[in-house]
């Protein structure tokens, strides 16, 4: 009897086991952390020796493999590369439960989301569709707003002067009507203007050309078979392109592929090992940083742009107003600048010196999405040439016509984003096939592979002892605690079979014990 009893409790937690996904659980695990870019040595480290990005994307690992009915996601495509991205896009598109996500990453929006909403003026508006969409059924709005005022406006001056009218000729109740329609639109009219300014509002910037841009076809950044890295290994080799006058080229590639590494041997912060870099003559050159920094942060956001011009006070405003700096705001202090102000202020310091070539990296790091719209509207029409290290999706798309993609450590051109993210994915698949082996090697290769599917069975066996011990703790905690919740009632009024139920769990908490001291023994632990 006791056997049947244990026997039929094992079939039920194996069964609950198999229901809960407990044996798809690593592959789900392993699959989440090398979707999400970590593998290798960095999962044997301990969390906190870990990044600041590496932990995230353990956090939103663990997040995965749980399988929620409900995904909250705050910023998710913060500290991931292309890939991971990519990853992480496709795990959501067959996800069957819920998300709701905060993200300034608008093509990770338009690929994920079916409802956009928009917080603005202390009210949410929300509307079916990606990123794209939404835009588009804003702009139509806008459009309808835009000509309902106009009609409103034509309305209320209607009624003011016929109310004028019945005034002049002494009809007072005629007059005190068409007062009342007046003030009635005039009402309406402070509505919809109101409600017009809670938009931010879209900026346009006039032709920023760049200094001596001139001939288009000039080549003012020419690089030949240039490696470089830090230490050992180089992280690219034999890079070799010309950045022309108006060129804007995008630097993509996974992180820590040496994207920041490579424009700072091109800005001369660094010398690379081998190859050249030349600058053409008498080149102003701009460079926008991941954090931007200022001399004084007591200085207000004019105070700022006046210090890099001779620009009067009226003019400085004007300018600052494109950047989405507007009223008062030019007041404000650098020291509370949010990293888009700070980024946008910085932008337009930047431009006023009027660089032949801007080094951006990672320009839209940390910014909103209106920032990010304000950057690429000052990009587009500024004239000089631009070299960014990005994984914005949608930036490289709208500012850059060219793609230099990282591949390991080869650096191609690519006339598109996407005709860079085929090739890498190209690149993957063929390195993930088998490769062909000569004659002279088949016999070592077979015995290597040999001893390394018996070091993988051991590891494989080995996890399967690690998982069956946490299963037995995890029963002789919950049979223990049934133990002591008994023992805690027991009284004269317990029944008979209340006592055979007592003596049926001593006995399976003894077997349960010599389990585990035989999977300690055979763990070596």
């Amino acid at each position: 009897p006791e056997l049947r009893v244990a026997l039929a409790s094992y079939a039920e937690l194996h069964s609950r086991f198999e229901a809960l996904g407990g044996y798809a659980h690593r592959h789900l695990m392993e699959e989440a952390l090398a979707g999400l870019g970590l593998q290798g040595d960095v999962l044997l480290r301990p969390l906190a020796t870990m990044s600041g990005g590496e932990r995230m994307r353990v956090a939103l690992a663990r997040l995965i493999i749980r399988n929620p009915d409900l995904l909250l996601l705050d910023e998710p495509t913060n500290h991931l590369d292309l890939t991971a991205l990519e990853w992480l896009e496709t795990y959501l598109a067959r996800f069957k439960g819920t998300v709701l996500t905060i993200s300034h990453d608008r093509t990770f929006i338009d690929r994920t989301a079916t409802a956009v909403g928009e917080l603005a003026g202390g009210n949410i508006c929300i509307r079916p569709g990606g990123y794209t969409r939404f835009m588009e059924l804003s702009a139509a709005d806008d459009l309808t707003r835009k000509r309902e005022i106009n009609k409103v406006t034509l309305a209320m001056q209607h009624e003011e002067a016929v109310a004028q009218t019945m005034l002049s000729h002494r009809k007072m109740s005629a007059y005190h009507a068409r007062e009342k329609s007046a003030q009635r639109l005039s009402s309406r009219l402070n509505d919809l203007i109101g409600n017009a300014h809670k938009k931010q509002q879209r900026l346009s910037f006039r032709f920023l050309p760049g200094l001596n841009s001139g001939d288009p076809d000039r080549v003012l950044l020419d690089v030949r078979g240039l490696t470089g890295g830090y230490g050992g290994e180089p992280l690219f080799q034999q890079v070799s392109f010309t950045l022309r006058a108006r060129g804007k080229t995008c630097l993509c590639g996974p992180n820590g592929c040496g994207k920041t590494t490579l424009l700072n041997f091109l800005r001369g912060e660094r010398v690379a090992a081998e190859g050249q870099v030349r600058l053409a003559d008498q080149m102003q050159i701009g460079h926008l940083g991941q954090h931007v920094v200022f001399d004084d942060e007591s200085k207000s956001a004019l105070e700022e742009l006046l210090s890099h011009s001779i620009l009067s006070e009226g003019a400085a405003r004007d300018l600052l107003a494109r950047y989405g700096f507007r009223d008062t705001q030019v007041f404000k202090q650098l020291s509370v600048l949010s990293g888009g102000e700070r980024s946008r202020l910085y932008l337009a310091c930047l431009l006023l010196e009027e660089p032949n070539i801007l080094f951006l990296d990672e320009p839209t790091n940390h910014l909103d999405i209106y920032s990010r719209e304000i950057l690429e509207q000052a990009l587009l029409a500024f004239d000089g040439a631009i070299l960014a290290v990005s994984h914005d999706r949608m930036f490289i798309d709208h500012c850059c016509d060219r793609v230099l993609g990282f591949i390991g450590s080869a650096v191609k051109a690519y006339p598109t984003f996407s005709a860079y993210r085929r090739a890498a994915r190209q690149a993957e698949e063929q390195a993930s096939q088998p490769q062909p082996v000569s004659v002279q090697n088949a016999t070592r290769i077979r015995r290597d592979g040999q001893n390394k599917a018996n070091r993988v069975e051991e590891r494989r066996e080995t996890a399967l002892r690690k998982e069956k011990l946490r299963a037995v703790e995890s029963t002789i905690e919950a049979k223990e605690q049934a133990k002591a919740d008994f023992e805690a009632t027991v009284s004269s009024a317990t029944q008979p079979d209340e006592y055979e139920s007592y003596a049926v769990l001593l006995a399976e908490l003894e077997q349960l014990y010599v389990e585990y001291g035989d999977l300690l023994h055979q763990l070596d632990l």
